[in-house]
């Protein structure tokens, strides 16, 4: 499918990508570049790519496809450093979880002649790393890219056509409106992870073990969130603060209403608000983003079942 592919960042998504795009043959050669030496030590005893560079213009030289893997905060710093080295007609692309942030810090970097399309593959676990990675991170999972209004349609299918190679189902969005949808399902949800685990790291009255030891309950699942990375998770916050501030705000208004139902014993809406977020848990199984089967311990679920 290309010539040549450069990965720029090799954690988890990056990592991923380097394995599937070996498995599916999809690059004669793979080009990998991190700024961390020992990061890239360690790529190169994984075997991940063909060559491998901590200077990220000598990995994207001659590149087809380009790929940008690191916290969102630092994407104009690589798009400025790799601008210069882009060949005419290659795509650059990214995997950050905010859009409108990482297009206003690269697209004023990228050169006439090349393609820039911004995406999201929305897969991801707790762990970090170019250990960390697998072959099957994107398969059923979805991507969403969020091309400008100007972007070449024939590198837009090409693109699409990666990612389904890799797995992956395709959507497009606005990138602002891609902001609020994942400030819903993806951002607020790890925020109040955050905030769950610290609040019991704070408390006096329960003790450290006995907090560890009781953690099978809904507990355990707030702790796999908030175990992430937290240089991405810092950057996201930072990247899209008005679409998380707003959904914050949301539900601090919500937390409320159901402080005061629970003060003045107000089962009805108590019982009425459960009941329609039993819907939503169904509605995800039936469109096939998660299984109905018991996973109490996970003694055997698969690697790669949460998303970010």
């Amino acid at each position: 499918m290309f010539g040549r592919i450069a990965l720029v960042g090799i954690g988890l998504i990056g990592s991923s990508l380097a394995r599937v795009v070996r498995r599916e043959k999809l690059a004669d050669h793979i080009a990998i570049s991190t700024r961390s030496a020992s990061t890239l030590r360690r790529a190169e005893e994984l075997g991940l790519g063909d060559s491998y560079h901590t200077d990220a213009a000598e990995a994207v030289e001659g590149a087809d496809l380009v790929i940008v893997s690191v916290p969102v905060g630092a994407s104009g710093t690589v798009a400025q450093a790799i601008a210069g080295a882009l060949k005419p007609g290659a795509i650059v692309t990214d995997v950050g979880s905010t859009k409108r942030s990482v297009i206003d810090q690269m697209a004023p970097h990228v050169p006439h002649g090349v393609h820039f399309i911004p995406g999201h593959p929305i897969a991801g676990t707790e762990y970090s790393g170019p250990d960390s990675g697998f072959a099957a991170l994107f398969e059923d999972r979805w991507c969403i890219l969020t091309p400008l209004p100007d972007t070449d349609a024939a590198a837009l299918d090409k693109l699409k056509a990666f990612w389904r190679a890799c797995g992956s189902d395709l959507d497009e969005m606005d990138p602002d409106h891609h902001d609020r949808v994942l400030a819903v399902v993806s951002h607020l949800p790890q925020l109040i992870s955050y905030n769950i685990v610290g609040t019991a790291s704070d408390l006096e009255t329960v003790t450290e073990s006995e907090v560890i030891k009781y953690s099978a309950s809904g507990f355990r699942d707030f702790t796999r969130l908030a175990a992430s990375d937290p240089t991405m998770w810092r950057d996201v916050c930072l990247h899209n603060k008005e679409a998380i501030l707003e959904m914050l705000a949301r539900f601090s208004e919500d937390l409320a209403s159901m402080q005061r139902a629970i003060r003045w014993a107000d089962g009805d809406k108590l019982f009425d608000l459960f009941t329609r977020t039993r819907h939503v848990r169904k509605s995800i199984i039936e469109a096939g983003q998660d299984v109905e089967v018991p996973n109490f311990g996970r003694q055997s679920a698969k690697r790669g079942e949460s998303q970010t």
